[in-house]
């Protein structure tokens, strides 16, 4: 409408803040105990810039190759900055993840788990690292089947990784509270305490069935094509 003014990067941002605000009191939850990951794949520098001047510090990238890129520069004006890798990750891209991010949500096969157990050692450097499942059984989705968690899990303690969660993408479309519910049974019957699940249209569902981090993008960055 005309004289509608745009919601700037800080409406956006506190937007999403009170929705996990209400979502969290809803399930009995301290908000607080909710990271949110703002999604800037494909997203330039100077598009990320508003966020971060609004106090968002911690987000996520798809693609190793395009944080670099990016990240670097920001991080030097913003070295309080935590970075998530939450998309898939080519083990031979396991050491440029582990100098890069501070978290790894994509961890979801046995030669990825060996390239990242390396790669760590050799830096001396420890992301987060949650196993990605694939709790759809979508053969289109990364991720491990669930009846393979608890062996990978075995083979990425013993590697050395910090296995902090899980992960998941629940299929489109569909209501997503029982994926987000089975993942939460699988985190806690392995003994992990987060959960990395819900995006923009989910996000309020994936907090009152106990998500830890929050994966937003289109929210506070708008549709990308």
């Amino acid at each position: 409408m005309p004289g509608t003014e745009m919601p700037t990067a800080a409406d956006r941002l506190a937007a999403v803040r009170e929705t996990m605000a209400h979502a969290a009191k809803i399930a009995g939850r301290a908000d607080g105990g909710i990271a949110l990951i703002a999604i800037s794949k494909t997203v330039p520098a100077d598009g990320i810039m508003p966020l971060l001047d609004a106090g968002q510090r911690v987000f996520g990238e798809n693609r190793v190759q395009e944080a670099q890129g990016k990240w670097p520069d920001l991080r030097a004006r913003y070295p309080d900055v935590a970075l998530h890798l939450v998309g898939q990750l080519q083990s031979n891209k396991a050491a440029d993840a582990v100098a890069l991010f501070d978290a790894i949500h994509s961890v979801d096969r046995v030669s990825l788990v060996q390239a990242l157990g390396k790669a760590m050692a050799a830096a001396g450097k420890w992301p987060d690292c949650f196993l990605q499942v694939n709790i759809g059984a979508e053969e289109q989705k990364g991720g491990c089947a669930i009846a393979d968690v608890p062996a990978l899990l075995a083979e990425a303690r013993e590697a050395g990784l910090p296995m902090v969660g899980l992960m998941a993408v629940p299929p489109a479309d569909v209501e997503p509270a029982p994926y987000f519910a089975l993942l939460a049974k699988l985190a806690k019957d392995h003994g992990l305490a987060r959960l990395s699940m819900g995006m923009s249209g989910d996000y309020e569902t994936a907090i009152t069935l106990g998500a830890t981090e929050i994966r937003v993008g289109t929210a506070l960055f708008g549709a990308r094509g």
